[in-house]
Formats: structure tokens, C-alpha cells, sequence
């Protein structure tokens, strides 16, 4: 079985995209963490819009940038990968261009800001797997998803850290911090561009009669990681609901627990997905659904506990949650890339960027929706909806090539996930 047993630095710089996408990473990050937290206090603060009318075309900014996934999947599949990467920064300079035109008072330029910067926010996570899928392969490239995601939260962490420090300044703070995130994305996306990487679309398939066909199905699993990303909400909105309007701790355990959340992610995400290399993906995946099953019941458990007792021991559960939270992203990634054949891979990062997507969107109203109803109703419905998805990543099958070639990370033959890894090969140029 294939298997990472050291974190080589430089090596994972170069499986990560080279030296020049990690700064264009890192940009990026910092860039995103200045603004999208702030930017429902945007709304209010500077366009003094309201706080339902904000949060409305916030929300819809996000779904209906879901719209765009199946035309940049395709456009992955032709074989872009930097220009990918580059255009979702640019789009979002966009957004943030037409977010500081927008007059006060003016709703719809600011929907129509936010319905741009949600493209953006949405395309970039399938361009950016793409790209580490073409430059790496095996488990070096899981590390190097994993590597990218510690990076882009650390990003965001010290972006928003910068962002808090600076809100004292009010209105014209916010306005500054807008400013700053358009040039972060123009210098990244200038970055991004200047890697020059893309793959010559595979012509494998074509060449032995059986067309180019479409994407993985992966139907279990894309339902299931509509449920799965919950969890990434739960530190966000789920923890600090519970903490502040039923426990009535202080909001200085919700910061806490959002600050834990973001350093462990930042110094665990590499180790741990190095350390379940030596698994199959999907076990892996499977297992995550359970961990973070007995963290929503661990929350059920500490709620129950009396004044003074409840708000520490949800965050050290919250330690247990995070866990869950960092197998699950360096597992499901790397499993779709790993199952996808290399003509398809755009397509399928595509349909998986829409499910999570979906369950990001959908998340806050129905963690809202269930949290008034009692702890046993949020976290028991959490818990039983985790752990049935679980079941269904474990029991569902991948498919096999109709020649039946290849192995799987374990060395058994016929499965897709092995197969798919063959079929992609090193079919990658720099102009």
C-alpha cells in the first residue's frame, strides 16, 4: 500500500504547484480573511442596508454561484488549470470592485457583488484540487491538498486577525479592508497565472473505443459530504448559537473555540493526513463521519451539564469535532481525486465542489431551524445524519474500468480508485 512516511518541505512545495502558487496561495488567504467575514458588516456598516436584506443576497450569492461549477468543470476538462485558478481571483477582484462602486442604501449592487464573489469563492476550490492533481499523484498529492488547506487557513486566520484589530476604524476601516482584499487578488491571480500549468486533456479512453464518457457518479458520497461539511459550520455559527443563546457563557468562549479550531487545522493538517496515508481513502472518509458523529453526541453530553460546567466541556469536545473536521478534508478531496479518470476530473471536482457547496449554504438554516427545538434535536439530528452518511461512504462501490486494469491504493485489482491514477499519468505542460 502506498504510503507517505515524511514531510519533506521542498518536495511538498513543488507538489503543492512550485514556489510562486504557494505566495499566490498565501495572498489569496490573507486577502479572503480580511473581507468575507466582514462582509455582512459591510452591508449594515457602510451600505447601511439591513442586517435580513445583507444576509439574503449573501445567501443567494452563494447558491447561484453554484450555477457556474458545471462550465468550469468543463473547462478543467479541456485541460486549464493555472488560468482555472487565476480567473476565480480575478472574478473575485470583480466582486470586490463592484462591492466598493455600490451606494449606500442599494441592495441589488450589492446582491449582484455578492453573486460575483460567490463564483469566484466557488470555482476556486475545484481549480485549485485540479491543479494539485495535475502537478502530484498518490498520496503525495493528498499531502499536498492538505498542505494547501493549513495554508489557506492560516491565510484567512491572520487576514481576519488583521481585519478585527482594524474595525475600530468603522466604516472607513471597512472600505480600507476591501481595498486591500481587490489587490490581494489581483497579485494572486497575477501569481497564479504566471505558473503556466495545464494538462493536455487525456486521450486515452478516445483511443481504445470507449469515448471520453462522463464524470464518476460518486452518488453515496457526494450526498453523504452534503451532510459531512456541516461540520465546518459547526465552530462558526453551531458552538457560538449554543454558547451565547442557551448556555448565556461569555462570547469569549465562542472566539476561543473558533481560534482552536483554525491553529489545529493549521499545524495538524499535514500530519494527520500523512499519518491515515496507510489507509484507503474511503475507510479513512468513513471513519471521519464517525468521529465527528461522537463529537454532535459529545456536544449533546456537555450541554446537559450544569452553569459553569457546560461551556468548557463543549470546548474541549469542540478538540474532538476539529479532529473529525481535519480527516474529513484531507480524505474526501484526494478520494474524488483519486476515483476520477483524468478526462473527467474537472467534471467530477465540479459535482463535488456543487454538494459542498450545497451543504455549506444550506447549513446555517438548518442549524438555526434545529437549535431552538433543544440540544437533543441540533446534535442528535447531526449525529444520526453523520453517521448514516458514513455508512453510506463505507458500503458504496467504486466503479471499475471496463478493462478491468489497475489496482487500488491497497494493491487489489478492479477497483476505480487505483485505475483512475493510472489513467491520469503525467499529462501536464508549462508554457
Amino acid at each position: 500500500m502506498e504510503a507517505i512516511t515524511k514531510i519533506r518541505p521542498r518536495a511538498l512545495v513543488r507538489a503543492c504547484g512550485g514556489p510562486r502558487y504557494a505566495v499566490a496561495l498565501a495572498v489569496d488567504a490573507l486577502g479572503t480573511g480580511l473581507l468575507r467575514p466582514f462582509l455582512l458588516l459591510y452591508g449594515v456598516m457602510v451600505l447601511g442596508l439591513s442586517a435580513p436584506a445583507t444576509g439574503i443576497a449573501m445567501t443567494a450569492g452563494i447558491v447561484v454561484g453554484l450555477v457556474c461549477m458545471p462550465a468550469v468543470g468543463r473547462w478543467l476538462d479541456r485541460g486549464a488549470r493555472s488560468t482555472v485558478v487565476a480567473a476565480s481571483m480575478l472574478v473575485r477582484a470583480l466582486g470586490v470592485a463592484l462591492l466598493l462602486a455600490t451606494p449606500a442604501g442599494h441592495v441589488w449592487p450589492f446582491a449582484t457583488a455578492a453573486l460575483v464573489l460567490g463564483v469566484g469563492n466557488q470555482a476556486w476550490p475545484a481549480a485549485h484540487a485540479a491543479l494539485v492533481a495535475t502537478v502530484a499523484h498518490g498520496r503525495e498529492r493528498d499531502t499536498a491538498l492538505a498542505a494547501g488547506r493549513a495554508l489557506r487557513n492560516a491565510g484567512l486566520g491572520v487576514g481576519a486577525l488583521l481585519a478585527t484589530a482594524c474595525l475600530a476604524g468603522g466604516a472607513t476601516a471597512l472600505r480600507a479592508m476591501a481595498v486591500a482584499t481587490g489587490i490581494a487578488y489581483l497579485t494572486a491571480a497575477a501569481l497564479a497565472r504566471s505558473v503556466h500549468l495545464r494538462a493536455r486533456p487525456a486521450a486515452g479512453p478516445a483511443e481504445d473505443g470507449a469515448g471520453a464518457g462522463p464524470a464518476p457518479r460518486m452518488r453515496a458520497l457526494l450526498a453523504a459530504n452534503v451532510v459531512y461539511v456541516f461540520c465546518l459550520n459547526v465552530p462558526e455559527i453551531a458552538l457560538p448559537l449554543v454558547l451565547v443563546t442557551q448556555l448565556h457563557a461569555s462570547p469569549v468562549w465562542s472566539a476561543a473555540v473558533f481560534v482552536a479550531n483554525t491553529v489545529l487545522v493549521v499545524t495538524l493538517q499535514v500530519p494527520v493526513t500523512v499519518l491515515l496515508s496507510r489507509f484507503p481513502r474511503r475507510t479513512v472518509l468513513a471513519v471521519a463521519g464517525v468521529v465527528l458523529t461522537a463529537s454532535y453526541l459529545g456536544f449533546l453530553a456537555a450541554t446537559s451539564l450544569g452553569t459553569g460546567r457546560a461551556a468548557p466541556a463543549v470546548a474541549a469536545v469542540s478538540v474532538v469535532c476539529t479532529l473529525g473536521e481535519i480527516v474529513y478534508a484531507g480524505s474526501a478531496t484526494a478520494l474524488v481525486t483519486a476515483l476520477a479518470p483524468a478526462h473527467a476530473l474537472g467534471r467530477a471536482l465540479a459535482r463535488f465542489e456543487l454538494s459542498t457547496g450545497f451543504g455549506l449554504a444550506v447549513s446555517p438554516a438548518v442549524i438555526t431551524a434545529l437549535a431552538p427545538h433543544g440540544p437533543g434535536v441540533l446534535w442528535g439530528g447531526l449525529a444520526g445524519a453523520t453517521l448514516l452518511s458514513a455508512s453510506a461512504v463505507a458500503a458504496e462501490k467504486d466503479g471499475a474500468r471496463k478493462d478491468g486494469a489497475g489496482k487500488d491504493g491497497a494493491g487489489r485489482e478492479g477497483t476505480g480508485e487505483g485505475a483512475a491514477e493510472e489513467d491520469r499519468g503525467a499529462c501536464l505542460s508549462r508554457r
